[in-house]
């Protein structure tokens, strides 16, 4: 196994550890949610004590948004803002900003950009801007889900040029079909992504 190094060029992206994903009463629970907290809180106090940079992102939605299953969508209703579901997990241990997603009602798949359900428009979060103004070059990515959330953020960051970790030990999947997490991690190392 690879361990990653952290430095001031280095960022760890900790994606939508959020109750509604994370916790076993939360309304898309995902199948070991809970165990990727203590692997990232590890990674998190490496990251700062190597100088390297700590974002999370955090999907926060509003009650009635054609992401969801019951206005057209495809999902089960979650992270609505102010919400307990929403709330990151109250056992991660983040030093950094949080970047919220969706917020408008739009699909919030990837830490650094937003998609219209409907139109299909995508708009970008804070993240990038985030990284570029601090210099990072490298980013690490941990966090729910794997075939979701997880592989959307690897795949925009490596896009937009970052050198590009995920952490498979600090990921887990929805798995909405089986085998689905195992794809994402296949199509995230066809992308040229690192898988630690």
């Amino acid at each position: 196994m690879i361990v990653t190094s952290y430095d001031e060029r280095t960022a760890l992206v900790v994606v939508d550890v959020q109750n509604d994903f994370a916790d076993p009463a939360g309304n898309l629970a995902v199948a070991g949610g809970e165990a990727v907290v203590p692997v990232i809180n590890e990674e998190v106090a490496r990251a700062t004590a190597a100088g390297g940079f700590v974002v999370a992102t955090q999907d926060w939605h509003p009650p009635d948004t054609p992401h969801f299953e019951k206005d057209g969508g495809v999902w089960p209703v979650h992270c609505v803002e102010s919400t307990w579901g929403a709330e990151l997990h109250p056992e991660l241990r983040i030093d950094g900003p949080v970047v919220r997603k969706g917020t408008g009602g739009e699909d919030g798949y990837s830490g650094f950009t937003m998609r219209d359900p409907r139109s299909g428009e995508t708009v970008p979060t804070e993240l990038e801007g985030l990284l570029r103004e601090r210099g990072i070059e490298r980013v690490v990515v941990a966090g729910l889900a794997t075939d979701v959330c997880v592989k959307e953020t690897a795949l925009d960051a490596a896009r937009l040029g970052f050198a590009t970790t995920v952490l498979t030990r600090a990921v887990a999947a929805v798995d909405l079909q089986p085998g689905d997490g195992e794809a994402a991690l296949a199509e995230m190392a066809g992308a040229g992504i690192d898988l630690d």
